[in-house]
């Protein structure tokens, strides 16, 4: 299913506390839609790789208990011990099959030697696909069942909508928007280490804002996403560097509309990024009556993305003179 349609499922299985294993391809976004779902619940979440353990670990270790004359165990210490969170066996299937195997009362009863999981939290998994090259082993079909399975693929909708609420490079979102199929392409088949995903991209995102000469940016930007995707994308970033002055736009000065449809992607990015970096009635009104010079398909764009981002816009006069250009395509 769709990114923004994963999220919303796994919102409702953790609400409900109903395990779920997440999963999809290397690098979409699996963990940070868990890690965003925490966030949004104000909740902890641990972040546990069974991958790393061994497979008394989560058992805990033996100790003689005097009063009793038994052996206890005592339960690790990062295990939860309190109050409301996310318990997230990432990379799950990366586990050897003995730490699989440890695992499977903890997911189904709540419970593994002396140790209980609190009420307050949530257990949900996720993995790399058998298909995708990565160290993973097949799910026993006693823990498989054990859990909800949701799959999640890439969409290079939500991602933008999501990279524009993030602040990511505008002349990344407007590379994406232009050509949607750039946000993935990892081929199983073939024996990369450099390939672009949302993960990758959002590693040029910090490429470019760190403080890396240009001429180094072909080799950098080659090592996130591949060299293929790296000189295309460059490529792109001249025509952005060719755009009307944003400032100006901003503004309320006059200023040329390009024809290009790659410009008119990056034009669209760029001023919605800069509204919601800094948004003002003022601002928004200018963008509004400059998006009238525009071909219509991104008019509509631009506001449809502003909107979609808790802009307000239908008080100013300059929204009302818009609807009235474009109410035909509304």
């Amino acid at each position: 299913m769709r990114t923004l349609d994963a999220l919303t499922t796994m919102r409702s299985l953790i609400g409900a506390k109903i395990p779920a294993f997440l999963w999809g391809a290397p690098g979409i976004g699996k963990s940070s839609i868990i890690k965003q779902i925490a966030r949004e619940r104000g909740v902890e979440c641990i972040d546990l790789r069974l991958s790393l353990l061994d497979p008394t670990d989560l058992k805990g270790i033996p100790f003689y208990e005097r009063d009793s004359h038994s052996a206890m165990w005592a339960p690790p210490s990062f295990l939860p011990r309190g109050g409301e969170g996310i318990l997230f066996l990432d990379e799950l299937n990366s586990a050897a099959p003995a730490v699989q195997a440890s695992a499977y009362q903890l997911i189904l009863d709540r419970k593994v030697g002396e140790y209980t999981l609190p009420e307050g939290w949530a257990i949900v998994a996720a993995g790399n696909r058998e298909g995708d090259r990565g160290v993973v082993y097949r799910l026993p079909s006693p823990l498989a069942n054990r859990f909800v399975h949701v799959e999640m693929e890439v969409n290079a909708a939500d991602w933008r909508d999501w990279a524009l609420g993030e602040g990511i490079d505008a002349r990344v979102t407007a590379y994406i928007a232009f050509k949607n199929e750039a946000l993935f392409g990892f081929d199983p088949s073939r024996n990369e280490r450099s390939f672009p995903t949302p993960r990758s991209w959002e590693a040029v995102h910090r490429i470019l804002t760190a403080n890396l000469p240009r001429p180094l940016w072909l080799d950098a930007i080659g090592g996130a996403v591949g060299n293929d995707a790296a000189v295309d994308f460059l490529g792109f970033v001249q025509v952005m560097d060719a755009l009307p002055d944003i400032d100006a736009i901003m503004a309320g000065e006059a200023a040329e509309a390009p024809q290009e449809l790659s410009a008119l992607y990056a034009l669209s990015s760029a001023l919605v990024g800069r509204v919601l970096a800094s948004p003002s009635d003022k601002a928004v009104s200018h963008v509004l009556q400059y998006t009238l010079r525009l071909k219509n398909e991104f008019a509509v764009l631009i506001v449809q993305d502003l909107q979609r981002h808790g802009v307000a816009m239908e008080h100013l006069d300059a929204f009302g003179e818009w609807v009235e250009a474009y109410a035909y395509l509304l």
